[in-house]
């Protein structure tokens, strides 16, 4: 197991608006090793739609999904490219 699987990547996007969250986390997963895990945080709405198909279409694995306070947080593991 990877020290980025136990430790997870913070990446906070809290107050951008669609489609910069997207558009973020998915530059931000390509930066990333296979099998890390990359914890993002939206307020944007639209993050609900866009972050889990952005996610999908590149291929990786979301893992979980809640929303507290209207914050979005996203637990997203990087699969081989």
């Amino acid at each position: 197991m990877t020290t980025e699987a136990v430790h997870p990547t913070m990446l906070d996007l809290k107050g951008l608006k669609c489609p910069l969250p997207a558009l973020r986390t998915l530059k931000a997963l390509r930066a990333m090793a296979p099998g890390a895990t990359l914890i993002v945080e939206c307020t944007d709405p639209m993050s609900a739609i866009d972050v889990p198909h952005c996610v999908r279409e590149n291929g990786d694995t979301l893992e979980s999904r809640s929303e507290d306070g209207g914050v979005l947080r996203f637990r997203i593991r990087r699969n081989a490219a």
